[in-house]
């Protein structure tokens, strides 16, 4: 049932940066084409302080070659809780693509790995959202939820 609920609360409204919640020093592993990168977040929050930080030297960066998937690793502060993953990616032809998304409530779940639907698509930002659900009045019909960290991979083109 929990579940179910926060499943709804993230697919009705998805995340939102507000309110925030500190994931502490956790960092995302970025994992492709024989590379790998630790992210820190680009932004945490917490909730109990209402006090945010933002890093915007922190994102992660890999050069990947077009239709190459990225791996997701992430510690259990974070699989511990709904997160989604943001893709940005442009098609052979260099054309940008609906974003990807995908929401993660399983709250055991530590990795994941991002694909494009053909394979000369040239993955171009990779996003991970780490949420908390919270409710201002203690009850649960009235949670909602919001984002409280986010890391982020920049693709670097290959090497001509």
């Amino acid at each position: 049932m929990r579940r179910l609920r926060i499943a709804a609360l993230l697919a009705a409204g998805g995340f939102v940066v507000a309110g925030c919640s500190a994931p502490g020093p956790e960092e995302v592993t970025f994992f492709a084409d024989g590379n790998t990168v630790n992210v820190t977040p680009l932004a945490s929050c917490d909730i109990k302080s209402a006090q945010c930080t933002t890093r915007p030297d922190a994102a992660g960066k890999l050069r990947i070659r077009p239709g190459k998937p990225v791996q997701i690793s992430v510690p259990s502060a974070i699989a511990e809780t709904p997160w989604k993953v943001t893709v940005q990616y442009v098609n052979g032809k260099g054309e940008p693509q609906e974003l990807k998304q995908d929401i993660i409530t399983s709250l055991d779940r530590f990795a994941y790995t991002v694909t494009t639907p053909r394979p000369d698509d040239q993955i171009l930002v990779v996003e991970v959202a780490q949420a908390s659900v919270i409710s201002q009045t203690g009850r649960p019909e009235d949670a909602e939820a919001v984002t409280t960290a986010i890391w982020s991979l920049q693709v670097e083109p290959p090497a001509a």
